[in-house]
């Protein structure tokens, strides 16, 4: 696991010792991505610099030191390159068959091989892994970017004047000389209704991110090319669905459970400690399960807790790991930590970003990094195996609520809103005790507006934009801000799929899995020097599981039913099956009380008016009644305080 860095600029219009200082300058931003080594590659003629920072996880000799240079065909490929190839040894085996040798044992060597031997694009295609890499190709002056297939490793690009600026993080090209890209306000208006920013937007203006599954090539006439699609997963999904998995329960499981066991154990390989993280659910502990029986040892497994007890799962974890005969650590996090953690998160995550798990996630990744280098997470067993609650519980109420015709469902919307939220929740309050415990903690009047949203939605697909937004109307609060089209309301990129809900975990893979999911574990790994390893995304096991009918994810108003029938193999039942928490944080409690202060002086009405970017007015309503505690807009104002954390860290 590595950062990565570089530019491409007229040649000649600088020394290389120029480039050399400022590649260096680049990498040494993104220092905590790479403690252990750095290099760069600089040449003047051409305008080409690469630069890299190392975190020593396979062949921790000299011989995996990066930039790294192709042998065999006189050096022709220089390449950067941060993540992992799990497939690496069996391309190393087929690589030796055509006549390649080796120096060392790492993947990078690995992947320069395979472009001699196949080619960028077609080599590409072969690596089953994480990966985001700059290759220089000496031979047709020509500079290739590519990505990993769902977005495990970021990899950020744009232009500067005549230069092409690349790097794993924004923090890196703002060292530049002459940055001074202005704030895209279209994605701010992503920020605000999806909570981070897709791909292949950026907050600065003219800087991109490049997405999954592509390869971006630039040659020296400093053209500006697309992207290039190298993979799929539209195809994936209609070739699964068309050609589904035809076996028996059984036979799915023991299929399941076969493939799962090999993903697993590839991301075993490691050359420095590795343990895994431990919530206690579904996901994190068949991970841990699949670890255990394929290790000789305990593994070491880590997990936080909360001091709200509705928001505290750390019990759980303990008792699993406790099954599993793991080496267990676990931590609770108080209002105090929050506030201490909560001033890194705009550094940390180096765009506006707020998914308010980041805090949780940093915390348990922190810890996790005291024992270990690279540490397994359960990460997109959601969004493969029908775990969100949206895929089964939107789509009965809209199975409910879809026969009625458009006039009958805005009356049906129009009765449940007829009194505010704030009073229907403190009639909510008053029924409290006569409500079953898992009810009592819920906004009844939040709730049945939300509801309404669901009912007077006009299509599935309106209801989902609905369903995965915050701030309904973005471009109302943002100052000059436009809500710019994404995958999600663009219907022409949506597969050829009936079942709607199918093309919800589709959406959900190709937008909120990168832009939200795998930039939070990045960003809070790699900022402690930990490498995340996510088994679940493993090439094979997403196009197996795509074949995956319906009826084997979602069974009797449960998700995930093939991951839990597998985990119940290794764990008895009646520890694994309970209400679904997520990774959650009692933020609504903390905004009242330890973040209040904090939270104000960046919600100020005078402050909002002076920066210029969003309109004060709604800000302050939600704020204020959140204060109040008529209702919880946690949610929202998180949204906006990250953006302002993040503001004020860029002056």
């Amino acid at each position: 696991m590595c950062g990565i860095s570089g530019f491409f600029t007229v040649p000649r219009s600088r020394s290389s010792a120029q480039m050399t200082a400022e590649v260096t300058r680049m990498t040494d931003a993104i220092v905590s991505r790479g403690p252990d080594d750095h290099g760069a590659c600089v040449d003047g003629e051409t305008g080409i610099a690469l630069g890299h920072r190392r975190l020593s996880i396979l062949d921790l000799s000299p011989l995996g030191h990066q930039p790294m240079t192709s042998a065999g065909d006189g050096g022709r490929y220089v390449m950067v390159f941060n993540g992992e190839i799990y497939n690496f040894q069996s391309l190393r085996a087929e690589l030796e068959k055509h006549g390649h040798t080796w120096r060392g044992h790492s993947d990078t060597e690995v992947m320069l091989a395979a472009f001699v031997q196949w080619g960028i694009p077609e080599a590409t295609r072969r690596f089953n892994g994480m990966f985001a890499f700059a290759v220089w190709d000496r031979q047709e002056r020509a500079l290739h970017l590519g990505r990993d297939r769902l977005g495990e490793k970021p990899l950020y690009y744009g232009w500067l004047g005549e230069t092409f600026l690349f790097a794993s993080e924004l923090k890196a090209i703002r060292q530049f000389p002459g940055f001074n890209a202005a704030i895209n306000r279209d994605a701010l208006c992503s920020q605000i209704r999806f909570n981070y920013i897709p791909d292949p937007q950026c907050i600065y203006q003219g800087f991109h991110k490049l997405p999954p599954a592509t390869l971006l090539t630039l040659g020296n006439s400093q053209e500006r090319p697309q992207p290039q699609t190298y993979w799929s997963l539209r195809q994936v999904v209609e070739h699964g669905v068309d050609h589904p998995f035809s076996g028996t329960d059984q036979e799915a499981i023991e299929a399941f459970e076969s493939m799962l066991k090999e993903a697993v154990g590839l991301r075993m390989v490691a050359d420095v400690p590795l343990g895994a993280f431990l919530s206690g659910g579904v996901d994190s502990s068949l991970i841990v399960a699949m670890m255990q029986a394929q290790s000789s040892r305990p593994v070491r497994t880590f997990t936080i807790g909360f001091d709200v007890p509705e928001y505290n799962e750390a019990q759980f974890a303990k008792e699993v790991a406790a099954h599993l005969h793991t080496d267990h650590t676990e931590m609770y996090v108080t209002g105090q930590d929050a506030l201490k953690t909560i001033p890194l998160m705009p550094g940390l995550y180096d765009e506006p970003f707020s998914d308010y798990s980041q805090i949780p996630t940093y915390l348990v990744c922190k810890m996790a990094r005291q024992h270990v280098t690279v540490a397994l997470s359960g990460d997109a067993g959601d969004e493969l195996f029908g775990g969100y609650e949206r895929y089964f519980v939107g789509r009965n109420l809209w199975n409910k609520f879809a026969w009625m015709p458009p006039v009958l469902k805005k009356a049906a919307a129009g009765g449940m809103t007829l009194l505010p939220p704030q009073t229907l929740n403190a009639l909510g309050q008053v029924a409290r005790p006569m409500l079953p415990k898992r009810l009592r903690h819920v906004p009844f009047g939040d709730k049945l507006h939300k509801l309404a949203e669901v009912v007077a939605a006009p299509g599935m697909e309106t209801l989902y934009l609905t369903l995965m937004s915050h701030w309904k109307q973005p471009a109302q609060v943002v100052i000059g801000g436009h809500d710019p089209q994404t995958s999600i309301t663009n219907t022409q990129g949506w597969p050829r799929v009936s079942d709607f809900t199918h093309r919800m975990m589709h959406l959900d893979m190709e937008t909120y899995l990168p832009g939200d999911i795998l930039v939070k574990v990045d960003r809070a790994a790699m900022g402690v020097s930990l490498e995340g390893r996510i088994p679940l995304l493993d090439t094979n096991l997403i196009e197996f599981a795509w074949t995956i009918p319906y009826a084997m994810k979602v069974r009797e108003g449960k998700g995930k039913w093939l991951m839990r029938e597998t985990l119940y193999r290794h764990v008895p039942k009646a520890l694994i099956d309970r209400p679904k928490r997520g990774f959650g944080v009692p933020l609504e409690h903390w905004l009242r009380g330890e973040l209040r202060e904090w939270a104000e002086d960046l919600l100020s009405e005078s402050r909002l008016k002076r920066e210029g970017y969003f309109h004060p007015a709604p800000i302050r309503q939600k704020w204020q009644e959140h204060l109040s505690g008529t209702r919880n807009w946690h949610f929202y104002l998180w949204d906006i305080l990250m953006f302002q954390a993040w503001l004020a860290e860029q002056k």
